[in-house]
Order: structure tokens, then sequence, then C-alpha cells
């Protein structure tokens, strides 16, 4: 009888133990996610003078990704994705301005009007840089341009580790940082959500 009552209290020991130990980091989940929503998107430039843009994560579970972001659990779906083999979710928005001032030039434009040739100027003017490029008309009633730019975001998430002392330890906050190669490109808002099992 004595072995089972010491099995029992090893058993219940353990199970408590485990027990503990799972409520300790769901409660350092749930602190680390108020943190991330509380924190704001940190921007800054890197040292080539890039746009850069720093978030901390969210950590989620399935069925908290699915009730909380429904209109992106709902997109991934219809990429045909299933949300219990997704790994992470990341969002970026990005925003170009360009100030662009560029001299107009008179272009003499010849159309055929009922089998006369009517010839008409046109002003035109064109601008480019390695990521904006701009191009348009002005004609006597109506105006058309075309706006072209090029940007790459560079995503990396990394790790932040606990610290005590010297001592490093553990992960206390996932980060995401975000480098625009477009000078003329602005980081808006960023989120990276990483789901849990």
């Amino acid at each position: 009888m004595k072995k089972y009552l010491f099995a029992y209290a090893v058993l219940a020991t353990a199970l408590l133990f485990f027990t503990c130990r799972h409520y300790r980091a769901e409660n350092r989940r749930l602190v680390e996610n108020q943190t991330a929503l509380a924190a704001d998107v940190t921007r800054y430039r890197t040292r080539l003078g890039a746009e850069a843009a720093s978030v901390q994560a969210l950590r989620l579970r399935c069925g908290e990704f699915e009730t909380l972001r429904a209109a992106d659990a709902e997109q991934i779906r219809r990429l045909g994705i299933r949300l219990r083999r997704l790994e992470a979710a990341a969002k970026a928005v990005a925003v170009t301005d360009a100030e662009i001032r560029t001299p107009l030039r008179d272009t003499v434009v010849v159309r055929i009007h009922d089998t006369l040739p009517v010839r008409d100027t046109v002003r035109m003017f064109r601008w480019r840089d390695p990521w904006i490029s701009v191009e348009g008309r002005i004609g006597r009633d109506s105006a058309a341009c075309r706006i072209r730019s090029v940007d790459t975001l560079r995503q990396a998430v990394h790790r932040i580790p606990r610290r005590f002392l010297f001592i490093r330890w553990g992960t206390k906050a996932l980060r995401q940082e975000i480098v625009s190669t477009n000078p003329h490109t602005r980081i808006v808002y960023a989120e990276y959500v990483k789901i849990e099992r």
C-alpha cells in the first residue's frame, strides 16, 4: 500500500510541477503580448541612410489568431494555406513620398483628323532616379502621368534574450526589423504574429 501512495504522491507532484510550469510560460507569453501591443513601431535610419522600422512580435495560438485576426485568417485561407500549418504572419505598410521638380518641354504631335494632318503641341516631362520614374504629358484639356516606384522591404526576425548581470538566456521577446531600400519610402505600419503550438 505504501508503494501506491508513494507513486501517487510522485505523480501528483510531477503533475503539479508541469501545470505550474505551463501556467508560468502562458503568463509570460501574455505579458509579452501586452507589451507588444502597447509598444509602437520604432522608425530609424540605418548607417547607409535606408529607412528601417522595428516592431515587437505578437505570439498567438492558432485559435487566437483565427478569432483576433479574422480578416488575415480569411486571406490566408484564400491562398490555400491551412491555419494549423501557419508558422508566422507578417505585414508591413510603406508609403512613397517624393517631391519632384522637372522642366516641361514642348513636343509636336501630328494627328490625322478627317484625313487632314493636325499639328498640336503637348508639354512633356520626364524624371527618374534609381527608385522612382515619372513621365507625363500635359495637353490642352487633359493631363496624363505615369509613376513607377520600386521598393524592396527586407525583414529579419530575431530574438531578444533575457539578461541577468552579464548572463543571457532564454527569449525575452521576438522583434522584426524591416529595412526599405527606397529612400523615398517611409514605413508606416508593421506587425509580426508568431503562431504558437
